[in-house]
C-alpha cells in the first residue's frame, strides 16, 4: 500500500534530516512511514503509491476552500508570468493589506512576513519595544513558531516528540519566556503579580490548534484582556491557525474579544509561504521605518504568496455563508463521531469549534497541556493508522487539531463516521 512512501522515506533521510522538512511529518508519534504526497484536489489527498485520503489537515488550515482551488491557481498561475519577485513595492501588497484590515477588527496597520514563525517573533520584538519591558508570558502547549522565546514548554511538534528543554536556546532567553497552564487564569494573574512592570506582552492562542483543539474556559480570555490593561501589557492573538478561518474577522469576531497585536499566517497566503501581524496604530508605528523597532524581508509581500491570500480572503469575505457551512459540515462530523465512539464504550472527548475539531483517548475533559498529555495518545496512534488505511488522513499526532475545508461533502464526512466505527472495532 506505502511501497513508494517507503522507498522515498529511505531516500530523503540520507539527504534530510530525519528524512523531513518539518518533524511532525516523520510519523513518530504514531509510528510508521510517512506518506509522501503527489498531489491534491478539493477535499482529497493522492499519494505517490495511487491512494486516495480525505483531508482533514488542509496543509494544517489554509485550505480551507479545499485543494488546488482554481480561482487561486489561476492568479498564481498569472502572477507567475510576470515574475516571481520583485524586492520592491506593488500595488498588490497594499490592497492586500487593506483587504486584512477591513476584515480584521482592532487592525489599523499589517506588516506582511513569510511564515507564522517570523509574525510572532516580530510580534513580540514589537512588544517589547513599545513598552520598553522584555518578559513575555505565554501557555503551556501553546506553539507560536520555532523561534528561541516561544520553545518553552511549546505544543505541536516539540510535545509530539516530548522535548522539554531544547539544545541551542539559551538560558538568557528562557529567563525571559514566563508560562502558565492555559485557561487558568489564577495563575496568570500570579505570574503577572510577581514580575509586575517587567512583562510586555502576553502571547496566546485564542483557541488553541496544538495541543489538539482546545477552547478557552467562559471568561479566560475575557480576564486576560482586563488583566493586560490594569497592568499595561499587550494582549497578543496568535491566529496564524484561527485567523480568517473561525470567522471573517478571526477568533476575535468569533469570541468578541480584542487584542493589541495579531499574529497571521495559514489562509492569508492560501497554501503560499506567508504570514503578517498587525494592530493598533500607535502600536505598529513604532516599526520600522516609522518607528525603532526593526524587521525587514526580502520576501514580505511576495506577489505570488499576496494574489493567493488575497484570493482566499476576498471569496471568504464576499461569502459569509461559506463559515456556516463549513461550521455544519464539522458540527455534523462531530455529532457522527460522537455516536460511534460512546457506541464502542471507549472514554473520550471530542472538541471542536467552527472547522476545528480534535479527538482525545480521555475519560476527563480536555482543557490545557496537562489533560491533553494525560490522554491515551498511544490509542489515538492506533486509530490514525486505522484510518489512514481506510482512505482518511489525520494529524500525525493527537496534539493537532484537525481542519475542514469546504470541499467536503456528506457524502466523505458519511465515509470517515464509517471508517471510525470500523477502526475503533478494530483496534478496541
Amino acid at each position: 500500500m506505502f511501497e513508494k512512501s517507503q522507498e522515498l522515506f529511505a531516500r530523503a533521510q540520507k539527504s534530510i534530516p530525519g528524512g523531513v522538512n518539518s518533524p511532525v511529518r516523520a510519523f513518530k508519534s504514531v509510528g510508521g512511514t510517512p506518506v509522501f504526497m503527489k498531489k491534491a484536489r478539493g477535499a482529497y489527498l493522492y499519494d505517490v503509491d495511487g491512494n486516495r485520503y480525505i483531508d482533514y489537515i488542509a496543509s494544517w488550515g489554509p485550505m480551507i476552500l479545499g485543494h488546488a482551488y482554481e480561482p487561486v491557481v489561476k492568479a498564481i498561475q498569472e502572477y507567475a508570468s510576470y515574475s516571481t519577485s520583485y524586492g520592491a513595492p506593488t500595488e498588490l501588497e497594499i490592497e492586500m493589506a487593506e483587504l486584512i484590515v477591513s476584515m480584521a477588527p482592532g487592525v489599523d496597520l499589517v506588516r506582511m512576513v513569510s511564515s507564522g514563525t517570523e509574525a510572532c517573533m516580530s510580534a513580540i520584538r514589537l512588544a517589547r519595544g513599545y513598552t520598553g519591558r522584555n518578559k513575555i508570558l505565554k501557555f503551556e502547549g501553546h506553539y507560536h513558531g520555532h523561534a528561541d522565546p516561544f520553545l518553552v514548554k511549546a505544543g505541536s511538534g516539540v510535545a509530539t516528540f516530548n522535548i522539554q528543554t531544547v539544545p541551542g536556546v539559551t538560558p538568557g532567553v528562557t529567563q525571559d519566556t514566563l508560562t502558565v497552564p492555559y485557561n487558568d487564569l489564577e495563575a496568570v494573574k500570579k505570574t503577572a503579580a510577581a514580575h509586575k512592570g517587567e512583562i510586555a506582552c502576553l502571547i496566546v492562542e485564542p483557541v488553541a490548534g496544538n495541543m489538539g483543539c482546545i477552547l478557552p474556559a467562559e471568561g479566560f480570555l475575557e480576564g486576560l484582556r482586563s488583566l493586560c490593561d490594569s497592568e499595561g501589557i499587550l494582549l497578543i492573538f496568535d491566529e496564524v491557525m484561527t485567523g480568517f478561518r473561525l470567522a471573517p474577522g478571526g477568533a476575535q469576531e468569533r469570541l468578541g474579544i480584542r487584542a493589541d497585536l495579531v499574529t497571521y499566517g495559514k489562509v492569508i497566503g492560501g497554501g503560499m509561504p506567508v504570514g503578517a501581524f498587525g494592530g493598533k496604530r500607535e502600536i505598529m508605528e513604532h516599526i520600522a521605518p516609522l518607528g525603532n523597532v526593526y524587521q525587514a524581508g526580502t520576501l514580505s509581500g511576495n506577489p505570488i504568496a499576496m494574489i493567493a491570500g488575497y484570493t482566499v480572503l476576498n471569496v471568504l469575505k464576499k461569502n459569509p455563508s461559506l463559515y456556516t457551512e463549513l461550521e455544519e459540515k464539522t458540527l455534523y462530523l462531530r455529532d457522527g463521531l460522537d455516536r460511534v465512539f460512546h457506541a464502542s464504550g471507549q472514554p473520550y472527548r471530542i472538541n471542536q469549534l467552527g472547522s476545528m475539531l480534535s479527538v482525545h483517548f480521555s475519560h476527563l475533559p480536555v482543557t490545557d497541556f496537562a489533560s491533553a498529555s494525560k490522554a491515551r495518545n498511544e490509542l489515538f496512534a492506533k486509530f490514525f493508522h486505522a484510518l489512514l488505511k481506510r482512505g482518511v488522513y489525520l494529524p500525525p499526532s493527537a496534539f493537532e487539531s484537525w481542519f475542514l475545508n469546504n470541499a467536503l461533502s456528506r457524502e466523505d464526512l458519511d465515509q470517515t463516521i464509517r471508517a471510525a466505527e470500523e477502526s475503533l472495532a478494530e483496534i478496541l
